[in-house]
């Protein structure tokens, strides 16, 4: 038997929003939830974490990549153990990668979609984030 994935939790559920300036009102003003990563990836185009408590975040974006299904669902990511052997699995089952494998200030990450095209995400958060 092939070893499993190690996951030790949910690193973030994503919510696809087409305005993230009232998303950002929202959820920072009106639910008082404390941001704790932003990114920029173009333009206008922005990845915004809320902290949800413990290694977990509620993140929002209005980023859409090709990869991504037409109509954006919620999504959500595995923290892993070890982000490249997660993807060594995956690869060796045969599952296609759509997003990534990626690497940000803050976490290793990638991207599949289950049999009904929904968006699941492993990441692995930094040792100094």
């Amino acid at each position: 038997m092939k070893p499993a994935i190690q996951v030790t939790g949910i690193a973030f559920a994503v919510y696809h929003v087409t305005d993230v300036a009232r998303a950002r009102q929202f959820y920072g003003e009106s639910l008082g939830l404390k941001v704790c990563t932003e990114m920029e990836f173009a333009p206008g185009m922005w990845w915004i974490e809320y902290d949800a408590g413990g290694p977990s975040a509620l993140a929002i974006t209005n980023f859409k990549s090709p990869a991504m299904n037409a109509t954006p669902s919620p999504g959500v990511a595995l923290e892993v153990t070890d982000c490249e052997a997660a993807l060594a699995k995956v690869r060796e089952a045969g599952v296609t990668v759509t997003w990534g494998p990626n690497e940000f200030p803050v976490c290793h990450s990638f991207a599949v979609k289950d049999p009904d095209g929904n968006d699941l995400y492993f990441h692995q958060r930094n040792a100094h984030a």
